[in-house]
């Protein structure tokens, strides 16, 4: 068998939900034991990082808030791959993952705007502002649950995958938005400081307990996308073995 073969062979085996879902519960155990030993240490490292100079104790908040925000945007990535994957590739679990991974990224952006405000308000002196960076992560979260209700609105599901594909690409381009809004435009959001061409202007003593909580935050996405995905396979079943009952009934 050549390498083109075998690569179109394990697609294949990973487009079957029966074989997904197998894959599934082997790698959710460990993905949520690896997220909850990250995020331990990533925990234990936030409380005892020394304080800002300038923002004191306050900025413990960064810990969580980043990598919500980081996740907000990565989740909406994982659902434009996934859009492609149904427009493009027709991969059959395409609509699954864009489908499951909406409401984490919801949760994912309602948690950084949540957590912005809170570490906001002793900085700024307001709980919010319509600031590009601010109003940017507000619109993708209006689009998550857009998305979301555009999903559960169609009971067709070639429809509504079709559908939702199509707005979440139109909706991507928010994503570049959301990144350099702190460069296109004057506003309270301070500028990117950790990926940068220079390097990072986060002292490491506070860099480093902010990237493992990403990574730890990161593998917990994955987990929780993986068993959301499950359920979304269990649930078309469900609902296709209901059909066929219906159908045998009326005949």
């Amino acid at each position: 068998m050549s390498e083109t073969s075998a690569r179109s062979s394990s697609w294949a085996d990973l487009a079957n939900p029966t074989r997904f879902m197998t894959l599934a519960d082997r790698l959710v155990p460990w993905l949520v034991g690896i997220a909850a030993v990250v995020l331990a240490v990533g925990l234990y490292m936030s409380f005892t990082a020394p304080e800002d100079f300038q923002q004191g104790i306050t900025v413990r908040i960064m810990y969580i808030h980043v990598p919500f925000a980081w996740l907000s945007m990565m989740c909406y990535s994982v659902m434009a791959i996934s859009a492609l994957g149904t427009l493009v590739w027709r991969h059959p679990l395409a609509d699954v993952a864009l489908k499951a991974a909406a409401p984490i990224g919801a949760v994912f952006t309602a948690l950084a705007l949540i957590t912005g405000s809170i570490w906001g308000k002793p900085m700024w002196g307001t709980w919010w502002v319509w600031d590009a960076r601010l109003t940017s992560v507000f619109v993708l979260f209006l689009m998550y649950l857009g998305i979301i209700a555009l999903t559960r609105a169609l009971d067709d599901v070639t429809r509504a995958a079709w559908a939702a594909a199509v707005i979440t690409l139109v909706g991507f381009i928010n994503i570049p938005i959301i990144k350099f809004s702190v460069d296109w435009w004057n506003t309270l959001h301070q500028p990117a400081s950790v990926f940068r061409l220079d390097g990072p202007t986060i002292d490491p003593s506070l860099l480093w307990p902010l990237l493992v909580m990403a990574v730890g935050f990161t593998v917990l996405f994955f987990a929780l996308h993986m068993m959301a995905m499950r359920t979304e396979i269990r649930r078309r079943r469900v609902i296709a073995m209901r059909r066929m009952a219906a159908r045998r009934a009326d005949s």
